[in-house]
Protein backbone atom coordinates (compact mmCIF):
# COMPACT_ATOMS: atom_id res chain seq x y z
CA UNK A 1 0.00 0.00 0.00
CA UNK A 2 2.70 2.39 0.83
CA UNK A 3 4.59 1.82 -2.25
CA UNK A 4 1.28 2.43 -4.60
CA UNK A 5 0.70 5.61 -2.43
CA UNK A 6 4.63 7.26 -2.99
CA UNK A 7 4.11 5.90 -7.02
CA UNK A 8 0.45 7.93 -7.12
CA UNK A 9 1.56 10.79 -5.72
CA UNK A 10 4.73 10.73 -8.23
CA UNK A 11 2.17 11.06 -10.51
CA UNK A 12 0.41 13.59 -9.68
CA UNK A 13 3.52 15.54 -9.73
CA UNK A 14 4.51 14.36 -13.04
CA UNK A 15 0.70 15.36 -14.07
CA UNK A 16 1.20 18.92 -12.75
CA UNK A 17 -0.80 18.78 -10.08
CA UNK A 18 -0.98 21.58 -7.36
CA UNK A 19 1.47 21.40 -4.02
CA UNK A 20 -1.51 21.75 -2.16
CA UNK A 21 -3.40 19.12 -3.97
CA UNK A 22 -0.19 16.62 -3.50
CA UNK A 23 -0.35 17.34 0.04
CA UNK A 24 -4.06 16.66 0.49
CA UNK A 25 -4.01 13.57 -1.22
CA UNK A 26 -1.16 12.06 0.74
CA UNK A 27 -2.65 12.93 4.21
CA UNK A 28 -6.06 11.25 3.13
CA UNK A 29 -4.14 8.04 1.93
CA UNK A 30 -1.90 7.88 4.68
CA UNK A 31 -4.02 8.34 7.40
CA UNK A 32 -6.50 5.24 5.57
CA UNK A 33 -3.34 2.98 5.14
CA UNK A 34 -2.69 3.54 9.17
CA UNK A 35 -6.18 2.68 9.85
CA UNK A 36 -6.05 -0.81 8.10
CA UNK A 37 -2.52 -1.47 9.44
CA UNK A 38 -4.54 -0.73 12.95
CA UNK A 39 -7.57 -2.83 12.24
CA UNK A 40 -5.42 -5.70 10.28
CA UNK A 41 -2.76 -5.88 12.75
CA UNK A 42 0.18 -5.35 10.11
CA UNK A 43 1.19 -3.83 6.75
CA UNK A 44 -1.60 -3.47 4.60
CA UNK A 45 -1.62 -4.80 0.70
CA UNK A 46 -3.58 -2.51 -1.82
CA UNK A 47 -4.77 -5.89 -3.94
CA UNK A 48 -6.69 -6.97 -0.52
CA UNK A 49 -8.42 -4.02 0.29
CA UNK A 50 -12.07 -3.96 -0.24
CA UNK A 51 -15.21 -1.91 -0.89
CA UNK A 52 -15.97 -3.20 2.49
CA UNK A 53 -12.90 -1.88 4.39
CA UNK A 54 -13.72 1.73 2.52
CA UNK A 55 -17.05 1.29 3.78
CA UNK A 56 -15.78 0.64 7.30
CA UNK A 57 -13.23 3.56 6.42
CA UNK A 58 -15.86 6.19 5.86
CA UNK A 59 -17.92 5.05 8.90
CA UNK A 60 -15.11 5.34 11.47
CA UNK A 61 -14.45 8.57 10.39
CA UNK A 62 -17.85 10.03 10.96
CA UNK A 63 -18.61 8.20 14.24
CA UNK A 64 -15.04 8.45 16.11
CA UNK A 65 -13.61 10.91 14.26
CA UNK A 66 -16.64 13.20 13.76
CA UNK A 67 -15.94 14.02 10.16
CA UNK A 68 -18.02 16.16 8.26
CA UNK A 69 -19.92 14.90 5.40
CA UNK A 70 -18.26 16.73 3.47
CA UNK A 71 -14.50 15.72 4.32
CA UNK A 72 -15.97 12.29 4.71
CA UNK A 73 -16.79 12.52 0.72
CA UNK A 74 -13.65 14.43 0.11
CA UNK A 75 -12.00 11.09 1.44
CA UNK A 76 -13.84 8.97 -0.82
CA UNK A 77 -12.81 11.24 -3.93
CA UNK A 78 -9.15 10.15 -2.86
CA UNK A 79 -9.37 6.67 -2.42
CA UNK A 80 -11.67 6.61 -5.77
CA UNK A 81 -8.54 8.68 -7.62
CA UNK A 82 -6.28 6.19 -5.79
CA UNK A 83 -7.71 3.42 -7.16
CA UNK A 84 -8.22 4.51 -10.49
CA UNK A 85 -4.29 5.01 -10.47
CA UNK A 86 -3.58 1.49 -9.39
CA UNK A 87 -5.83 0.06 -11.75
CA UNK A 88 -4.50 1.76 -15.21
CA UNK A 89 -1.42 0.62 -13.36
CA UNK A 90 -2.29 -3.40 -13.07
CA UNK A 91 -2.05 -3.17 -9.01
CA UNK A 92 -5.72 -4.17 -8.59
CA UNK A 93 -8.09 -6.10 -10.57
CA UNK A 94 -10.78 -3.01 -10.52
CA UNK A 95 -11.41 0.24 -8.84
CA UNK A 96 -13.02 -0.92 -5.31
CA UNK A 97 -13.76 2.37 -4.17
CA UNK A 98 -16.48 3.32 -7.16
CA UNK A 99 -18.71 0.67 -6.08
CA UNK A 100 -19.07 2.93 -2.36
CA UNK A 101 -21.76 5.68 -2.39
CA UNK A 102 -21.31 9.05 -2.60
CA UNK A 103 -21.38 10.85 0.47
CA UNK A 104 -24.90 12.53 0.44
CA UNK A 105 -23.88 16.90 1.03
CA UNK A 106 -26.26 19.66 1.96
CA UNK A 107 -26.72 22.00 -0.55
CA UNK A 108 -25.91 25.37 1.65
CA UNK A 109 -26.18 28.25 0.39
CA UNK A 110 -22.59 30.60 0.70
CA UNK A 111 -22.11 32.98 3.27
CA UNK A 112 -21.54 36.86 1.54
CA UNK A 113 -22.24 40.34 2.13
CA UNK A 114 -24.26 42.93 0.50
CA UNK A 115 -22.52 46.07 -1.24
CA UNK A 116 -23.79 47.85 1.89
CA UNK A 117 -22.16 45.16 3.80
CA UNK A 118 -19.02 45.68 2.24
CA UNK A 119 -18.67 49.26 2.27
CA UNK A 120 -19.32 49.12 6.19
CA UNK A 121 -16.77 46.40 6.58
CA UNK A 122 -13.90 48.72 4.83
CA UNK A 123 -14.82 51.63 6.51
CA UNK A 124 -14.17 49.98 10.17
CA UNK A 125 -10.53 48.84 9.15
CA UNK A 126 -8.15 50.28 10.49
CA UNK A 127 -4.88 49.50 8.64
CA UNK A 128 -4.85 50.40 5.61
CA UNK A 129 -3.16 47.49 3.89
CA UNK A 130 -5.66 45.16 5.18
CA UNK A 131 -8.20 47.67 4.04
CA UNK A 132 -7.25 47.74 0.60
CA UNK A 133 -6.45 44.16 0.40
CA UNK A 134 -10.35 43.25 1.31
CA UNK A 135 -11.34 45.96 -1.29
CA UNK A 136 -9.31 44.00 -3.75
CA UNK A 137 -10.56 40.60 -2.72
CA UNK A 138 -14.11 41.60 -3.30
CA UNK A 139 -13.92 43.66 -6.52
CA UNK A 140 -11.83 40.60 -8.34
CA UNK A 141 -12.78 37.43 -6.67
CA UNK A 142 -9.36 36.33 -6.10
CA UNK A 143 -8.54 33.51 -3.19
CA UNK A 144 -6.53 35.18 -0.38
CA UNK A 145 -3.73 32.81 -0.94
CA UNK A 146 -3.93 33.95 -4.58
CA UNK A 147 -3.94 38.13 -3.72
CA UNK A 148 -0.98 37.74 -1.15
CA UNK A 149 1.41 35.91 -3.35
CA UNK A 150 0.45 38.80 -6.19
CA UNK A 151 4.14 39.78 -7.46
CA UNK A 152 4.90 43.38 -8.68
CA UNK A 153 4.77 41.92 -12.46
CA UNK A 154 1.53 40.15 -12.08
CA UNK A 155 -0.53 43.36 -11.84
CA UNK A 156 -0.33 44.91 -15.38
CA UNK A 157 -0.79 48.21 -15.12
CA UNK A 158 -0.95 49.00 -18.87
CA UNK A 159 -3.05 46.49 -19.59
CA UNK A 160 -4.96 46.85 -16.27
CA UNK A 161 -5.40 43.52 -15.62
CA UNK A 162 -4.04 40.96 -12.40
CA UNK A 163 -2.45 37.90 -13.88
CA UNK A 164 -2.98 35.26 -11.28
CA UNK A 165 -0.26 32.31 -11.66
CA UNK A 166 -1.14 28.85 -10.73
CA UNK A 167 -4.19 29.28 -9.00
CA UNK A 168 -6.08 26.39 -7.47
CA UNK A 169 -4.90 23.40 -9.65
CA UNK A 170 -2.88 25.19 -11.30
CA UNK A 171 -4.45 26.89 -14.07
CA UNK A 172 -3.38 30.66 -14.63
CA UNK A 173 -5.77 33.17 -15.12
CA UNK A 174 -6.51 37.04 -15.90
CA UNK A 175 -8.61 39.29 -13.84
CA UNK A 176 -9.19 42.74 -15.48
CA UNK A 177 -8.75 45.33 -13.32
CA UNK A 178 -11.97 47.54 -12.95
CA UNK A 179 -12.31 51.39 -12.80
CA UNK A 180 -12.60 51.79 -8.99
CA UNK A 181 -9.91 49.57 -8.33
CA UNK A 182 -7.11 51.00 -10.56
CA UNK A 183 -6.79 54.22 -9.01
CA UNK A 184 -6.44 52.19 -5.50
CA UNK A 185 -3.86 49.91 -6.51
CA UNK A 186 -1.79 52.78 -8.59
CA UNK A 187 -2.31 55.11 -5.26
CA UNK A 188 -0.31 52.10 -3.40
CA UNK A 189 2.27 51.50 -5.80
CA UNK A 190 3.17 54.92 -5.97
CA UNK A 191 2.88 56.41 -2.78
CA UNK A 192 2.05 53.97 -0.05
CA UNK A 193 3.90 50.44 -0.72
CA UNK A 194 7.26 50.15 1.35
CA UNK A 195 10.78 50.31 0.00
CA UNK A 196 11.84 46.77 -0.01
CA UNK A 197 13.38 44.03 -1.84
CA UNK A 198 10.06 41.82 -1.95
CA UNK A 199 8.92 41.01 -5.16
CA UNK A 200 5.49 40.84 -3.91
CA UNK A 201 2.98 43.31 -4.58
CA UNK A 202 1.32 43.37 -0.81
CA UNK A 203 3.80 43.91 1.50
CA UNK A 204 4.82 45.16 4.66
CA UNK A 205 8.49 46.56 5.49
CA UNK A 206 9.10 44.46 8.24
CA UNK A 207 8.46 40.86 6.49
CA UNK A 208 7.98 41.91 3.08
CA UNK A 209 4.80 39.91 2.66
CA UNK A 210 1.70 39.69 3.91
CA UNK A 211 -0.16 36.52 5.06
CA UNK A 212 -3.65 35.72 4.99
CA UNK A 213 -3.50 35.33 8.67
CA UNK A 214 -2.65 38.74 9.47
CA UNK A 215 -5.67 39.59 6.61
CA UNK A 216 -8.59 37.76 8.42
CA UNK A 217 -7.40 39.00 12.00
CA UNK A 218 -7.97 42.27 10.39
CA UNK A 219 -11.18 41.59 9.10
CA UNK A 220 -12.33 39.68 12.38
CA UNK A 221 -11.25 43.15 14.09
CA UNK A 222 -13.47 45.21 11.82
CA UNK A 223 -16.63 42.39 12.33
CA UNK A 224 -16.19 42.83 16.35
CA UNK A 225 -16.50 47.15 16.18
CA UNK A 226 -19.55 46.83 14.27
CA UNK A 227 -21.14 44.15 16.02
CA UNK A 228 -21.77 41.80 13.95
CA UNK A 229 -22.13 38.34 14.99
CA UNK A 230 -22.03 36.65 11.19
CA UNK A 231 -18.34 35.17 10.60
CA UNK A 232 -16.31 37.16 7.68
CA UNK A 233 -13.37 36.04 6.38
CA UNK A 234 -11.03 36.47 3.00
CA UNK A 235 -13.16 33.66 1.53
CA UNK A 236 -16.18 35.30 2.66
CA UNK A 237 -14.98 38.60 0.01
CA UNK A 238 -14.73 36.21 -3.05
CA UNK A 239 -18.34 34.79 -2.17
CA UNK A 240 -19.73 38.12 -2.13
CA UNK A 241 -18.02 39.27 -5.36
CA UNK A 242 -19.55 36.37 -7.49
CA UNK A 243 -22.58 36.97 -5.54
CA UNK A 244 -22.65 40.86 -6.59
CA UNK A 245 -22.11 39.60 -10.33
CA UNK A 246 -25.07 37.44 -10.75
CA UNK A 247 -27.15 39.62 -8.72
CA UNK A 248 -26.36 42.07 -11.60
CA UNK A 249 -27.05 39.32 -14.42
CA UNK A 250 -23.55 38.70 -15.00
CA UNK A 251 -23.55 35.23 -17.01
CA UNK A 252 -22.29 32.40 -14.76
CA UNK A 253 -19.84 31.58 -17.98
CA UNK A 254 -18.18 34.76 -17.46
CA UNK A 255 -18.15 34.66 -13.58
CA UNK A 256 -16.73 31.03 -13.71
CA UNK A 257 -13.56 32.26 -15.92
CA UNK A 258 -12.79 35.49 -13.48
CA UNK A 259 -13.04 32.69 -10.26
CA UNK A 260 -11.11 30.20 -11.57
CA UNK A 261 -13.69 27.69 -11.35
CA UNK A 262 -13.53 24.27 -13.54
CA UNK A 263 -16.77 23.75 -13.44
CA UNK A 264 -20.02 25.43 -13.58
CA UNK A 265 -21.81 23.32 -11.28
CA UNK A 266 -19.19 25.10 -8.45
CA UNK A 267 -20.03 28.50 -9.98
CA UNK A 268 -23.88 27.91 -9.45
CA UNK A 269 -23.68 27.92 -5.58
CA UNK A 270 -23.59 31.30 -5.90
CA UNK A 271 -27.28 32.28 -7.80
CA UNK A 272 -28.40 33.48 -4.32
CA UNK A 273 -32.19 34.74 -3.93
CA UNK A 274 -32.48 36.68 -1.26
CA UNK A 275 -35.88 38.09 0.54
CA UNK A 276 -36.70 41.36 -1.95
CA UNK A 277 -35.79 39.61 -5.08
CA UNK A 278 -38.30 36.64 -3.66
CA UNK A 279 -41.08 39.24 -3.00
CA UNK A 280 -40.22 41.06 -6.26
CA UNK A 281 -40.67 37.55 -8.37
CA UNK A 282 -44.01 36.72 -6.89
CA UNK A 283 -45.22 40.63 -7.11
CA UNK A 284 -44.90 40.20 -11.23
CA UNK A 285 -47.49 37.96 -11.14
Amino acid sequence: MLNAIHSFLLYLSSIDRSDETITGYSKDLLYFNRYLENKYNGEAYVDEITSEDIEEYLFYLKETKGYAPASRQRNLHTLRSFFSYCYKKELVLRNVALSVERIKLQQKERNYLSEEEVKLLISAIDHSLIRLVVQVLYMTGLRISECVNLTIDDVDFNRRVIHVVSGKGNKDRLIPISKRLYPLLLEYREHHRPETGSLLFFCTKKTGMLSPVYVNAGIAEAVRKLGWRKKVTAHVLRHSFASQLVKNQVSLVQIQKLLGHSSLNVTGIYTHTDMDQLSNAVDSL
